[in-house]
């Protein structure tokens, strides 16, 4: 495994994380630009990213070991929602949505797609874009219904989950896979422009949200290691013994367990700063399973 290409990913999160608290505590970052903020990922980047995630053409070659790879990423989409209704029942309520919904979205985009290509070549892009629909979608419904107001109707709920933006996004996505409709180039560079900027954006306000006055970014509770024992250790070890009872082909058995291996995703930190969750506490998850994971990432590798 090429280590020093995990680890200059790794690097550049860290180092976002760094600009977004050094920009926060030199006061370019208010409370007013924050909330801006969060609104621009969630409404306008987040959706341009989702919509490029499903542009690709179908090989019918492919198709038979795609449809594995699908039903292998809703498998441990699956499992992983189990794991978040059972667990953190005692959390309080802003700490327990941020847990369960960073259980169910793993920071498999930013990070797995290169991890996935640079141990299984051109294969492993192909696969694990297709693994990504899954959590696409998980994220953007069961995911973001964790933040919904619970005091609202449940018809009311649904209507805003299944209207918000990111699914929109998903829906255009769906189509434009199944039709192999192709865009006009420019509105295609256009939300690759946008699409590409969310990284970048996500992590400047992880780095800020650390950074506030009075508040500990070093204080990890045991909440939070046991969530990084189940999202690095527990997710991917029952993902790897299922693909190798049932005799999954080796290359979709890597990839599905590389990718259900990452860290918390840094959107449960965008949710939760929308959505009223503790976005300090979002912030350090995403920070210390991100950390833990340059040790556990390449053990995988080498099992792998």
């Amino acid at each position: 495994m090429d280590l020093s290409t995990l680890w200059s990913l790794q690097g550049q999160l860290f180092l976002l994380l760094a600009v977004g608290a050094v920009i926060r505590k030199t006061g370019l970052i208010g409370e007013g630009a924050k909330a801006t903020l969060t609104d621009l990922v969630l409404y306008v980047t987040l959706p341009c990213s989702i919509v490029l995630s499903f542009m690709m053409e179908l090989d019918r070659f492919l198709l038979s070991r795609l449809l594995v790879v699908l039903v292998l990423s809703s498998g441990v989409q699956l499992f992983s929602y189990l794991l978040s209704r059972i667990h953190y029942r005692s959390v309080e309520e802003s700490r327990r949505n941020v847990l369960r919904y960073a259980l169910l979205v793993s920071n498999a985009g930013f990070m797995g797609l290169p991890i996935a290509g640079v141990l299984f070549g051109s294969f492993g892009y192909i696969y694990a874009s297709i693994y990504l629909i899954p959590q696409r979608v998980m994220m953007w419904s069961a995911g973001l219904a964790l933040f919904g107001d619970r005091d609202q109707p449940l018809g009311t709920r649904i209507r805003n989950v299944a209207l918000h933006p990111c699914m929109v996004a998903v829906y255009v996505g769906f189509l434009l896979m199944l039709t192999s409709l192709s865009l006009p180039s420019f509105i295609t560079r256009t939300l690759a422009s946008l699409g590409d900027s969310t990284t970048a954006l996500s992590m400047l306000l992880i780095g800020s949200l650390l950074a506030e006055p009075g508040r500990n970014p070093f204080h990890v509770d045991r909440t939070l290691v046991h969530f990084t024992f189940l999202r690095l250790l527990v997710i991917p070890l029952v993902t790897f013994l299922v693909c190798r009872m049932i005799g999954v082909d080796p290359v979709i058995t890597g990839v599905g367990v590389i990718l259900a291996a990452m860290p918390g995703g840094s959107s449960s930190v965008i949710l939760a700063s929308k959505y009223g969750g503790d976005t300090t506490y979002a912030s350090k998850l995403v920070v210390f399973s991100t950390l833990l994971s340059l040790l556990s990432i390449p053990i995988w590798g080498m099992i792998l």
